[in-house]
């Protein structure tokens, strides 16, 4: 682990809300509420308390993990 700001500056700006997660996937955050309490999908997100966030590494891994090249 390092104390360096620069480098914990970079790791914090990964770090999405509920809101900016759901704009990014095209949904509402109640959406998203219902995932995560339904466990519907398999998103990970980060609890600290009460706050909710997303890596946006988890939630480009979850859009690249739904992507499709024709239809089934």
């Amino acid at each position: 682990m390092t104390n360096n700001p620069t480098y914990l500056k970079s790791q914090l700006e990964k770090l999405l809300t509920p809101q900016e997660a759901a704009h990014i996937l095209g949904i509402s955050a109640g959406t998203l509420e219902v995932w995560r309490s339904t466990g519907r999908y398999d998103l990970r997100y980060i609890k600290v308390g009460r706050r909710v966030m997303y890596r946006a590494q988890d939630v480009q891994a979850f859009i690249e993990k739904r992507s499709m090249s024709h239809t089934q």
